[in-house]
């Protein structure tokens, strides 16, 4: 069989110009289902009857906008509901900021946690350990530090939670989809607003509107603690360990089973999903995820974080993850239009994107509620370029490595999303990055 170039450049036309279209077709699912979410919101529907619900803050330091962050927990519009927040040492900053609201909200049950419980590397799971155990309810809503949420939040999740809807599935999760809010210029910062509110949004809601498979952010999530009680990390059917007759002794059930990954709030819906059975729901709420002083190298390596996490927990999308960014679909499209149509490549680059970064604002506009204007447009304008052209140079740093730093701490990453913490501490920012000559030594608890 001769080999026939021009069968190959047609076939390799046609395959780019699918997945060209498919990634359009994502993204505007992702944009009409940001529309259909954000834009009205139901009104609860809860009674004096409604379930009680204990809100759960891990906290380290002084977090950006700490104080109305943990004071939007206690505006809850809701009948029944505790908080517990959590620090792993006594002297924590936090603290200072946590005893001036619980004086101000007598009226809201309110404790105060010190003190970790160390199950593993992660130092959020460790800290979470025994307010978890302590809560009194069963519906728990675990909170990041740096997420703000408004009054209705708690009410219109607990609906989604518990409330049938037309899905033959049981909900076990309920998500919510971090918005960024600037308060500080850097650049770092800016590039992380733009990152979170168009790309990483429209994908989310893209990704859980089809709801094929777990896709979970754990800045803001609710679920029952009996359910989490019942999961191990496997991922592996409830009903199928049984038949395999695993043994129970030797497995670590709930939250503690979570301590050894970095992602622990991807594992965690993973679990509820696929050994459970359980669905997840976007509630029509988001998380106000108040964006701290980044610096460039910030921005850099929190997305090289992110991703060297994921290419140990499902691979195949990672490394499929350049071939969605709008500069390399560009290419993708405009080979195939031109090959296929005859469509020069600098005809087609503005009529592609041209439309996606208005995609991309009318997804602003959903989430955040407005989009940016004036003076604030041009700087946003260069955010989104210089995130767009950044997005393929992090991802090649993220892949030839597998070490991150996280609250100060280096981990190397190891399969299934695993970590080993370092016995080396030092600056992992910046090119001193690349380099630091002393080895570090990793350990797994």
């Amino acid at each position: 069989m001769n080999f026939n170039p021009k069968a190959m450049q047609y076939g390799l036309s046609v395959f780019g110009l699918i997945w060209y279209l498919g990634l359009w077709t994502i993204g505007l699912l992702g944009c009409f289902a940001a529309r259909r979410r954000y834009r009205s919101r139901t009104t609860p529907r809860t009674t004096l009857q409604s379930p009680g619900v204990s809100i759960l803050r891990p906290l380290k330091g002084l977090d950006s906008n700490l104080y109305e962050n943990l004071e939007s927990t206690f505006k809850q519009d809701y009948p029944t509901f505790e908080i517990l927040f959590s620090v792993a040492d006594e002297n924590d900053e936090a603290l200072t900021v946590v005893q001036a609201l619980v004086d101000r909200y007598p009226h809201v049950k309110a404790t105060i946690v010190i003190g970790e419980e160390v199950v593993g590397v992660n130092p959020k799971v460790n800290n979470l350990i025994r307010p978890f155990r302590q809560a009194a309810h069963d519906i728990l809503w675990v909170l990041d530090s740096g997420v703000l949420v408004d009054p209705g939040t708690l009410a219109r999740s607990v609906d989604a939670l518990t409330v049938s809807s037309h899905s033959q599935k049981t909900i076990g999760l309920v998500h919510h989809l971090p918005v960024a809010q600037i308060k500080e210029t850097r650049l770092g910062s800016r590039l992380e607003a733009a990152f979170l509110n168009t790309n990483h949004a429209k994908m989310y809601i893209a990704i859980n509107t089809l709801a094929v498979d777990s896709c979970v952010v754990g800045k803001s999530n609710l679920y029952r603690r009996s359910d989490v009680e019942k999961v191990n990390g496997s991922l592996i059917p409830v009903r199928k360990q049984v038949l395999q007759r695993e043994s129970q002794q030797s497995k670590v059930y709930g939250l503690a089973a979570f301590g050894k990954y970095l992602a622990e709030d991807n594992m965690i819906a993973g679990a509820i999903w696929h050994e459970l059975g359980l669905r997840h729901d976007l509630s029509c709420d988001v998380a106000k995820n108040i964006v701290g002083d980044m610096s460039f190298w910030d921005y850099v390596w929190r997305r090289v974080r992110w991703i060297r996490v994921r290419k140990r927990m499902v691979l195949a999308a990672t490394l499929v993850e350049p071939f969605t960014e709008s500069i390399v679909v560009s290419l993708i499209g405009g080979y195939s239009c031109g090959q296929l149509f005859g469509i020069p490549l600098w005809l087609f680059l503005p009529m592609h994107f041209v439309p996606w970064l208005f995609l991309d604002l009318d997804v602003y506009q959903s989430i955040a509620g407005n989009s940016p204007r004036g003076g604030e447009l041009g700087t946003f304008l260069l955010a989104w370029c210089a995130r767009e052209v950044l997005a393929l140079p992090i991802w090649i740093l993220a892949i030839l490595g597998s070490e991150v730093a996280w609250r100060g701490r280096s981990y190397k990453v190891l399969r299934n999303g695993e970590a080993s913490l370092s016995v080396y501490q030092g600056s992992s920012s910046g090119w001193r990055h690349f380099w630091r000559r002393t080895e570090p030594v990793y350990h797994q608890l």
